[in-house]
């Protein structure tokens, strides 16, 4: 079938339908460029005889040619300033909702954030959603690595049966995001009531394995809904390989003998022990890279790792080797956010060099060069039982890290990071 040569035409004109409100500055802006031609025709016959010196000489009888043209150049120029603002106005109304700034402010904060820094944040859980609502207000260019080893809940269930990805975390950093957070928040975190055969299940859960089915691959409905909720940036997973998180725990002996080794497996069940956490592991060991993420940590301004659970949200990132080998090839800044409150099961009684030692225990020395902590404690402390603030190194230890203290606490919620502060304190460290 033969395509209709005429039907780019068509669309082009469909502009000047009744109530499109695009003729009207259509006629403005040929106005302002009539004037404009007339005004260098003015000044043109000013310096010699023209073809129009007889039109030009009836409109200026008085012989004043210069002044004439400045007058039609300041009006033609006027008339087209206006037919321009007319024509944004009347085609951006399209896409602009009610509730929301100015288009000018809007456009002027998008090339802003576009020209930000390149961030790369490794994590997972409540920490790493907190990170990016911070971070989304400074650039564009942030790249979420989120762990794939959850194998509790509504995730859980859906690795097991159907193979795919855990995609709770992946839910959670898309919403955090995403230009509409409050809505998709909403939207994502809801839960099936017990009343229904999708009970515990969330809907951005749902949302995503549908995508994976309807694009072939979790990275594509990583990429397809990414677009679709206009989220600033990206999230991608450590790795595409299914992994378990294991831990090594050292449980005390009856009687005053020696303390146990025991081997505890699944990343919902290694805070569920009491016992201290030696190291973890993946299994199988040495799962490869997804390769976004180590082109994007090799071409990063800065590189922040956590806040989160250290052993079942941070640490899972940093054990899939060519991931830790990126971040200590790469250039970037690299700081290590410490949580603000101790996790049951994790961290009880840890303080910040704690948490820096069983980090550099597991991968070594020189990932980070800074270690961002919080400096602020409320009277209250941080709700559960067990937990507590994550201290301060005290005043004369020596310490072998470069260590910057900030108020980073959310008033609401004290256990929890303020994501505004804590995007301004890595800013600040950024910047220096």
């Amino acid at each position: 079938m033969r395509e209709n040569p005429f039907r780019g035409q068509g669309a082009y004109l469909k502009w000047l339908r009744p109530g499109m409100g695009v003729k009207r500055w259509i006629l403005v802006m040929a106005g302002g460029v009539a004037l404009l031609t007339l005004a260098a025709v003015t000044l043109a016959w000013a310096a010699g005889p023209s073809p129009l010196s007889d039109l030009v000489r009836r409109l200026d009888p008085r012989g004043s040619s210069v002044g004439l043209a400045l007058l039609l150049l300041l009006c033609g120029v006027l008339l087209i300033a206006l037919a321009v603002y007319g024509l944004n106005r009347t085609l951006l109304s399209a896409y602009r909702r009610s509730g929301q700034d100015e288009v000018v402010d809007t456009v002027y904060r998008h090339r802003q954030r576009r020209r930000g820094p390149k961030v790369v944040a490794l994590g997972g859980g409540h920490g790493l959603n907190t990170l990016l609502r911070g971070l989304k207000e400074y650039t564009d260019n942030i790249t979420a690595i989120v762990t794939v080893a959850d194998d509790g809940g509504s995730s859980g269930r859906l690795r097991r049966d159907l193979g795919i990805l855990p995609p709770g975390d992946f839910r959670n950093c898309i919403a955090a995001l995403s230009d509409s957070e409050g809505l998709v928040s909403q939207l994502f975190q809801y839960r099936f009531g017990d009343d229904s055969d999708l009970e515990g299940h969330s809907f951005g859960n749902l949302y995503l394995t549908a995508m994976t089915a309807i694009t072939g691959s979790f990275e594509s409905a990583l990429e397809e809904s990414s677009r679709v909720l206009a989220v600033r940036g990206r999230v991608i997973p450590s790795t595409l390989m299914l992994v378990t998180l294991c831990a090594e725990r050292l449980t005390p002996a009856g009687d005053g003998g020696a303390a146990l080794l025991e081997q505890v497996c699944g990343e919902s069940n290694i805070s569920r022990h009491g016992s201290r956490i030696e190291r973890v592991y993946l299994e199988p060991e040495n799962p490869p890279a997804y390769p976004a993420t180590v082109r994007d940590i090799l071409d990063a301004d800065l590189i922040v790792i956590g806040p989160g659970s250290l052993y079942t949200s941070v640490l899972p990132n940093l054990l899939v080797p060519d991931l830790a080998q990126a971040i200590a090839a790469a250039r970037a800044l690299k700081v290590f956010v410490c949580s603000v409150a101790t996790q049951t099961g994790e961290t009880e009684g840890y303080d910040v060099s704690d948490y820096v030692e069983a980090l550099r225990r597991h991968v070594g020395t020189d990932l980070m060069q800074w270690v961002l902590a919080n400096s602020t404690y409320l009277e209250r402390p941080p709700a559960g039982p067990g937990v507590g603030w994550v201290t301060l190194p005290d005043a004369g230890e020596s310490l072998d890290y470069k260590l910057a203290a900030r108020d980073l606490i959310d008033r609401q919620y004290p256990w929890r990071h303020d994501p505004a502060k804590l995007a301004a304190a890595l800013m600040e460290l950024l910047g220096e």
